[in-house]
């Protein structure tokens, strides 16, 4: 199975149980669905997905502001 922004969605979902769905162009981070902890635990979650750790020199916080940036940047 390819990992794509729905396995990233199905996990903040999870930790969100008010919030039924989330749209690719939501911004995450503005938003405080995902806080400072809970994003080590995403960047995590994105390296088990993809099965190679990330770079933390190419990596900005940008690159983590909505599910489209998450696809563009980890999943292609």
């Amino acid at each position: 199975m390819t990992a794509t922004w729905t396995d990233v969605r199905d996990w903040i979902l999870e930790r969100n149980p008010d919030l039924t769905d989330l749209a690719p162009e939501t911004d995450i981070i503005d938003s405080r669905l995902v806080d400072s902890l809970q994003f080590v635990e995403l960047v995590l979650y994105i390296e088990d997905l993809r099965g190679t750790a990330l770079d933390a020199d190419a990596v900005s916080l940008d690159s983590f502001r909505t599910l489209k940036e998450i696809e563009q940047n980890f999943f292609q």
